[in-house]
């Protein structure tokens, strides 16, 4: 019998009992009459075991049986006899008590009223009868039966003087505690004053009593009506000194508080009482939830400690103090972090490739990165994070990139910019020392996810500065190294926290701002940028269906040719992305809305002669590159941000001593470049017919334009070399050939960087020849398909080289110097593998 009596509540079918008994209303009462012809008790009874209550003669009270035994016991005694012996657990715990787990003494009662419960639970309504003693169990299935020996009650046939002294006692004590309870208490002590048997003002008065399990059956086993009466009023003289103390804290607890203090009453109770007790009481509703939060977070043994320390000091403060307002604070952030909530991955490697080639066109390496790691984690469940790095121009797709790897692996995903962060507090958090200090970035990007695993991409992670207020990149060393990051420490927090199962991704435009010690915690993956034909293909699978969607056009309104598509790449969008690309196809599309808007009905087809008319002039003209470049004039290429691009460099001579002038706002590498090469043509003067003279009888003026723009870097040394020896020489050099390279006072040329970047600028302004350096060759293998036949790759070794490629500006030349070094074209060693972008 699992009783679950409530006895805050009185059963509609109850027979009523006195509200004002002792004890207070909430209390089953006694009943107020005793049959004195009672019949006879069978000897053999039904046993309902109840959990944490004792039933006392008279007493009337409603029990809700729910175990199986207890329903059949129950079942017996209703269609029996209607008695049933009831006895109470040795231990409330046990869910199926057994012969040894039940006291042996007990009250025999009559079920009064049964009702079935919906639930399938019976609701009995019984009054106690009689004591019964167990003499032994008869059987123990379907239910207890018990063969049973009545206790019958022992009472004098005159009150002594003693026992009239204690029953007044009883009833005094009763009245005493009414009255400190603020209850009626004329009902009751009229109850109590007729009765005149000892053993009888026991039993009632015990029965309303509040008194732990083993007291009450104490009071119970007690067959002597003058010990169990002292016995009551042993208790009730405890019961008495508990509501004087409680009626002294609620005293000095509103004596305490002034006007502005009222809300806080029940916190000022709270208080006195533990004043008093001298020990921790009850804590507050708020406070109790708080405490059963913090033991359901799954925080670890050192995290848990800390918040019970925290917890302890929060519950002696007074909550309008400002310190009780941060420790709150701080155990929220406890409670609201994922500390054993893990997103389960998606491991289904063929789903997880569906998802990345829906999402992205081509980008193959880094798919196959991707894939790999999921390969691995479905092998190795306890392996640690990567920590991947995309490196390329804006608008080539790292950040939706990170989207869709999310989206792969199953986890959520988190964005967290770093462009411009200056305080390391940002990625470590604030101390706990002021009101509105709060965690770094990154544990709140922890609690944003709600995992312990999500993908976190570590945006503009080239652009983290540093200032007076720390240096952000040191303290992402730790967040980025596996070897670390396990137990990484919140200033705020001030406990370790677990990053190790976090997919950390990060993305920068370039690498030289990225320090050394961060630079090696993570893994490169380059995307250089796309080509014409790769971002026609792009545009027609992803950008121009969004792009209809989002200005209100069916799929069918707007129709846009391939060759409309390469014109507005080719007249509209130079750029190693895609972002310009998608405003240009938006503004057609926010055109042709309007045409419908106003009421013409599609298709509208846009075709190239209604192009110019949609978005204005062309930005950029094919004719850029010069038919014929004059002396002195050579074309490099350069590595930029945002992609590749050629750069002019123009070379005069003019009268003068010998001196050397540099202008268009050149950095110190290419300052030393331009030194370099003039060292070069003057060594070298008589093998290139340099008259010797001109060194000295002439000033050399190097000019590089857009000079308003800074220019730097080690790759525009092969170029400056060419353009010096064109301007001496007085030779023209071939307006379709673009170099790139740097240079030794030796004649050596020196491998560069961005050699994808620089052949798609050379390609996409009409270069038909591109000259680099021999080291560079392994670049080529990811010069996509498509360039191959457009563009011829010239690997040179030595200045030497460079110079008759560089001058055959003829068809009958260039053969010529073709035969002597044969080209390499691009793509021969396979396909690329970073392009492409949804």
């Amino acid at each position: 019998m699992d009783n679950e009596f409530d006895p805050k509540k009185t059963p509609e079918d109850a027979a009523p009992a006195p509200d004002d008994a002792p004890g207070g209303s909430e209390a089953p009462m006694a009943s107020e009459s005793e049959d004195k012809n009672q019949p006879d008790i069978p000897l053999e009874l039904p046993v309902l075991a109840v959990r944490d209550i004792v039933v006392f003669n008279y007493m009337i009270l409603p029990l809700f049986v729910g175990r199986d035994k207890s329903v059949q016991a129950v079942d017996a005694a209703i269609n029996g006899s209607r008695y049933i012996l009831i006895l109470t657990q040795k231990d409330e715990k046990v869910d199926e008590p057994g012969e040894d787990d039940l006291h042996r003494v007990g009250t025999v009662g009559m079920i009064m009223r049964m009702l079935k419960m919906p639930d399938g639970r019976l609701k009995v309504l019984v009054q106690g009868l009689t004591r019964a003693r167990v003499e032994h169990f008869i059987s123990s299935d379907p239910f207890h039966l018990a063969k049973v020996e009545i206790i019958g009650e022992r009472e004098s046939k005159e009150v002594t003087l003693e026992q009239e002294a204690m029953m007044r006692a009883a009833r005094e004590q009763s009245e005493k505690i009414l009255s400190l309870r603020g209850m009626a208490s004329a009902d009751i002590m009229a109850v109590l004053n007729s009765v005149n048997e000892p053993g009888r003002l026991a039993d009632l008065v015990a029965s309303n009593l509040r008194m732990r399990v083993e007291e009450a059956q104490r009071l119970l086993e007690c067959e002597d009506p003058i010990e169990r009466l002292r016995l009551v009023n042993e208790q009730l003289v405890k019961e008495a000194e508990v509501a004087t103390m409680q009626a002294k804290i609620q005293n000095m607890a509103k004596e305490g508080m002034d006007k502005a203090q009222k809300d806080f009453f029940l916190r000022e109770q709270m208080k006195a009482i533990r004043r008093e007790l001298g020990e921790g009481g009850e804590e507050s509703d708020e406070l109790e939830e708080l405490k059963e939060a913090l033991d359901k977070a799954g925080m670890p043994k050192e995290v848990k400690k800390e918040s019970d320390k925290q917890l302890k000091r929060l519950v002696s403060m007074h909550p309008d103090s400002s310190e009780a307002g941060v420790i709150r604070t701080y155990l929220d952030w406890l409670v609201d972090l994922p500390w054993k909530k893990l997103s389960k991955d998606r491991l289904d490697i063929k789903e997880a490739k569906r998802i990345l080639d829906e999402d992205h066109f081509d980008l193959e390496k880094v798919k196959e990165r991707i894939l790999e790691y999921l390969s691995v984690r479905k092998l190795n469940p306890g392996m640690k994070g990567p920590i991947l790095c995309f490196v390329g121009p804006p608008g080539v797709g790292k950040t939706s990139l990170g989207r869709s790897i999310a989206r792969a692996l199953g986890r959520k995903f988190v964005r967290m910019s770093l462009g411009g962060m200056r305080d390391e507090a940002e990625i470590r958090g604030h101390r706990r020392t002021y009101i509105g200090s709060m965690p770094g970035r990154v544990i709140q990007s922890i609690k944003q996810a709600g995992t312990r695993n999500p993908v976190i991409m570590l945006d503009e992670i080239d652009k983290v500065g540093s200032d007076f207020r720390g240096d952000p990149s040191s303290a992402l060393l730790e967040v980025l190294d596996p070897e670390q990051n396990f137990s990484f420490s919140d200033h705020y927090l001030n406990v370790p926290f677990d990053l190790s199962k976090v997919m950390f991704i990060c993305t920068a435009n370039i690498l030289d701002t990225i320090p050394a010690p961060l630079l090696d915690r993570m893994e490169l993956i380059r995307l250089p940028g796309y080509t014409e034909q790769e971002k026609i293909k792009i545009a027609r699978r992803y950008i121009l269906p969004r792009q209809i969607e989002e200005n209100g056009l069916a799929k069918d309104d707007m129709v846009l040719s391939d060759q409309v598509l390469a014109r507005i790449i080719r007249d509209y969008t130079r750029e190693a992305g895609l972002r310009n690309l998608e405003r240009e196809v938006g503004s057609v599309a926010r055109k042709v809305a309007r045409k419908k808007a106003e009421g013409e009905k599609p298709p509208f087809r846009v075709t190239a002669a209604s192009l110019e008319k949609l978005l204005g002039p062309a930005y950029f003209m094919d004719d850029e590159r010069e038919a014929e470049l004059p002396p002195g004039v050579a074309v490099g290429l350069a590595w930029t941000p945002v992609g590749g691009a050629i750069l002019h460099i123009e070379v005069a001579t003019l009268p003068g001593k010998g001196g050397l002038q540099l202008t268009g706002k050149l950095g110190d590498v290419m300052k030393e470049s331009a030194q370099a090469a003039l060292t070069y043509a003057k060594s070298r003067a008589k093998e290139l017919g340099i008259n010797p003279e001109i060194f000295e009888k002439n000033d050399i003026h190097i000019h590089v334009p857009a000079g308003a723009t800074p220019k730097d870097g080690p790759s525009a040394g092969v170029t400056l070399v060419t353009a010096l020896i064109s301007a001496l020489t007085n030779q023209r050099v071939g307006s379709d050939v673009a170099m790139t390279g740097e240079i030794t006072l030796r004649g050596r040329v020196l491998p560069v960087g961005g050699i994808k970047e620089k052949v798609l600028a050379a390609v996409a302004a009409g270069m038909k020849r591109i000259i680099i350096p021999a080291q560079n060759m392994k670049d080529l293998r990811d010069i996509p398909r498509d360039l191959r036949g457009r563009v011829k790759v010239f690997p040179v070794e030595r200045i030497d080289e460079v110079w008759p490629l560089a001058s055959a500006v003829t068809p009958e030349k260039a053969a010529a110097v073709e035969k002597k070094i044969p080209p390499v074209e691009p793509g021969e060693n396979g396909e690329s593998g970073e392009t492409g972008n949804a």
